[in-house]
């Protein structure tokens, strides 16, 4: 089942979502802000469910929804970590391809981002933020594979993909709000970061992003590390799991994702206890309609209030 769910802190002087009665909070309360997809036994999007249909546990306890939206226009970001170690050369253009057309079909201009960064010995950002489609399709042409002189003289490492994800989140994802997604195009291996797997899942968690993993591979590290690396990568940030085969093709791969954006709930709640230090919490959020299913993260980063 692949279902999606972002948890993000939002300061509570934003205006109230539409249909929710205005609340007032003081300046330093924060609201969890869930975003959540569901399926139905099918595996179908379920988009007509209310603020009624869900309940959500904060460490066990019951919390009260306060804000609810089934069409979020939260802002966007989306980081595309691309994987140019040589085990992937053959995928590369296939991988170019696709991931600019996702782009293409996903980005509002107006409202939406995406950077792009490469890692193989090294991990290179070769877009910065951006809103521009025209600059996104130039950055995808340059990226590529290390040259032979590169592999000559590089020193340690070799496929830096905890790295990527933690430098990401770190340098640009902690300092974005709205909806915020990596997506991550590899074989799964690596090979040389400072960065640890746990270490990775925990920087995506505490900067509230979503990670979707693509196992897309000629051979090499598709092999039970690189696949149990991707999974746990995606699984516990909330994200999915995609292995590309002849049936499931990079570019139906990127539909499914785009799909699941398009698809969630906004759903948020005050915490009932005010956190005094910073700590995960665990959240569980399902829909009182049994046949129905709910993947939502299940736990948040808690800070005290600045």
């Amino acid at each position: 089942m692949r279902l999606t769910a972002l948890l993000t802190l939002l300061p509570l002087l934003a205006a109230p979502v539409s249909g929710q009665e205005e609340a007032t909070f003081s300046s330093g309360i924060q609201v969890v802000n869930i975003l959540a997809t569901v399926r139905d036994h099918s595996e179908q999007f379920v988009r007509n469910l209310t603020k009624d249909d869900f309940s959500i546990l904060e460490d066990g306890r019951p919390e009260t929804i306060r804000y609810f939206s089934a069409e979020t226009n939260l802002p966007l970001t989306i980081g595309l970590l691309v994987d140019t170690s040589t085990s992937q050369e053959k995928v590369l253009n296939a991988e170019r391809g696709a991931s600019f057309r996702f782009v293409d079909s996903v980005l509002r201009e107006n409202m939406d981002h995406v950077f792009l960064m490469d890692f193989d010995i090294n991990v290179k950002t070769m877009q910065r933020l951006t809103n521009s489609r025209a600059d996104l399709q130039e950055s995808l042409r340059m990226v590529n594979t290390p040259t032979r002189e590169e592999l000559r003289s590089q020193f340690g490492g070799g496929t830096l993909l905890f790295d990527a994800v933690s430098d990401a989140c770190k340098e640009i994802m902690n300092k974005q709000q709205g909806r915020k997604a990596l997506i991550i195009l590899s074989d799964g291996g690596d090979n040389g970061s400072n960065a640890t797997l746990a270490s990775a899942v925990q920087e995506a968690q505490r900067s509230n992003t979503l990670v979707y993993t693509i196992l897309f591979t000629s051979g090499g590290f598709g092999s039970t590390i690189g696949k149990r690396n991707m999974l746990r990568l995606a699984e516990q940030t909330g994200g999915s799991y995609f292995v590309v085969t002849k049936k499931l093709t990079i570019d139906r791969v990127f539909a499914d994702i785009e799909q699941d954006l398009r698809s969630q709930y906004s759903i948020g709640f005050v915490s009932d206890k005010p956190a005094q230090v910073s700590e995960f919490r665990r959240l569980q959020l399902t829909t009182k309609r049994p046949e129905l299913t709910v993947h939502a993260r299940d736990r948040y980063w808690a800070g005290p209030a600045q």
